[in-house]
């Protein structure tokens, strides 16, 4: 069997074989049902997949930032997040406090949906193809690919406050409406991502207009937009700074940025509007699991997705421009008030302390804030590359197990199914993961198997050579 040309991908790798993991589950977190999810959806999966799950429940805020600060990671092979995405960031920003963080940001990460929002869970589902689903679909989904376990780099953007904060951010930054809406429905958490629509609803009754000044640095690759050679070397000089901090421990230092006191370079663009509804910058495809910000966006483009609705917009209009988002195609209504620009970096100077804003989902201080990409900082479990041709990681499952005698294995753009049987020889219609789905294809040949088991791609790791049965397309 040839390797995956995921395992010959040079950003991609695969988690061991057994696979030691650290979960991190916030029991309060979406409607307070993530732990008994987690036993009933995720542990079978998990034991079939021979990944051992150690589960470390939260009991306050910030306390798995602490102990991820503390931990000895060399005992872990991954770290699974089950919960929102506020339990990622925290994770994420616990790691960046070690001494040891460029080291610490190796071991991958996963998350696994068991909140409300469950955005980087809807874009890891979307990254690797699969059709959109929630609850407990989604979280089928994301265990999934975390048996298959392939993990690639994941960008991470760097924010700072006019107050002298410091975080990093792995899915946006909001201000305005959004921002609006994730925190004054925070009191309907235990509907689940209902307190959304609803928040929406409240939000859009008392719809407010936010006065500011917004600043960005055009991404070199937006198309239509040369980059002059001030702007280039500037961009240059900060790729070589940040390469040349690593090593020595220090944290990533944001080369694209002047001090917040300071104004913004001369190749920056600066919004010549200063009365906003929303401003929102995004860096995954989904803000929730209904809404496709960004379908353009990849875990490691290198990109900012910077969102801004302008004063002057409707109510009408702005509902439409959210409906159209369930389907990412909110652009296409040439809405006049919408806009949208791919950026490496952006200012925010808000005027007066009013409003709310938000990162990674958790409530900020409405003070002058910035931030710019870096790319590739930390390792996430994810699909196949979306190049990838349709030969996927082996993979033989045991029929007795939780995992069933059918699974559904997904790349972008493809269905590709398999079925490891006892013997060789039986022939046997293979199913999707949906009972009614049958293919019409026929029959799969595979050989026997002492102990099948989810091989994640790695060549040896069976005890039974060519466990792969042909893989097959759905009907249509």
């Amino acid at each position: 069997l040839d390797p995956p040309k995921a395992l010959t991908h040079p950003l991609y790798g695969v988690l061991p074989r057994p696979c030691r993991a650290l979960v991190l589950l916030n029991p309060q977190s979406g409607a307070g049902r993530a732990l008994e999810d987690f036993q009933a959806v995720v542990q079978p999966m998990l034991a079939d997949a021979d990944i051992t799950p150690t589960i470390f429940v939260t009991e306050r805020a910030h306390h798995a930032q602490e102990k991820v600060r503390d931990e000895e990671l060399s005992q872990w092979d991954v770290l699974v997040v089950m919960s929102g995405d506020g339990l990622l960031h925290e994770v994420l920003n616990g790691l960046m406090e070690r001494p040891d963080w460029e080291e610490a940001l190796q071991t991958p990460l996963c998350i696994l949906p068991g909140g409300s929002g469950n955005a980087l869970a809807a874009s890891i589902n979307y990254y690797a193809g699969n059709d959109h689903v929630a609850k407990k679909k989604l979280l089928t989904n994301c265990t999934f690919i975390l048996c298959k376990g392939l993990h690639a780099p994941m960008d991470l953007v760097s924010l700072s406050t006019a107050s002298g904060k410091r975080f990093f951010s792995f899915l946006g930054f909001g201000w305005g409406f959004i921002a609006d809406v994730d925190i004054d429905s925070e009191k309907y958490r235990r509907l689940g991502n209902a307190r959304f629509t609803l928040g929406t609803l409240q939000c859009l009754v008392r719809l407010r207009v936010y006065q500011g000044r917004l600043s960005y640095l055009p991404a070199a690759n937006e198309p239509g937009t040369p980059m002059d050679s001030k702007a280039s070397s500037h961009q240059a000089k900060a790729a070589a700074g940040t390469e040349a901090l690593s090593g020595h421990g220090a944290l990533p230092a944001d080369t694209l940025l002047v001090p917040l006191g300071q104004p913004v370079p001369p190749h920056w663009v600066v919004v010549p509007e200063e009365e906003f509804v929303c401003v929102y910058a995004i860096y995954q495809s989904h803000l929730g699991t209904n809404l496709l910000m960004a379908p353009t966006a990849r875990l490691h483009d290198g990109c900012i997705h910077l969102f801004y609705v302008g004063a002057g917009i409707s109510r009408v209009a702005l509902l439409k421009i959210f409906l159209a988002m369930g389907r990412g195609t909110h652009m296409d209504l040439n809405c006049p008030h919408l806009h949208c620009v791919p950026v490496r970096a952006f200012r925010l100077e808000p005027r007066g302390s009013a409003g709310i804003m938000t990162v990674d989902g958790e409530a900020l201080a409405c003070e002058p804030v910035q931030g710019q990409i870096h790319s590739n900082m930390c390792h996430v479990v994810t699909g196949p590359p979306p190049t990838q041709e349709p030969t996927l990681p082996a993979i033989a499952l045991r029929a007795h197990g939780a995992l069933g005698a059918h699974w559904a294995l997904h790349a972008r753009g493809h269905s590709a199914f398999c079925l490891a049987l006892p013997c060789w020889g039986q022939r046997r219609p293979i199913m999707s993961r949906e009972p009614q789905q049958v293919l019409s294809a026929s029959s799969v040949l595979v050989p026997s198997v002492r102990r099948p088991h989810v091989l994640g791609g790695c060549a040896g790791t069976a005890t039974s050579p060519g466990l792969v049965a042909p893989l097959m397309s759905p009907p249509g």
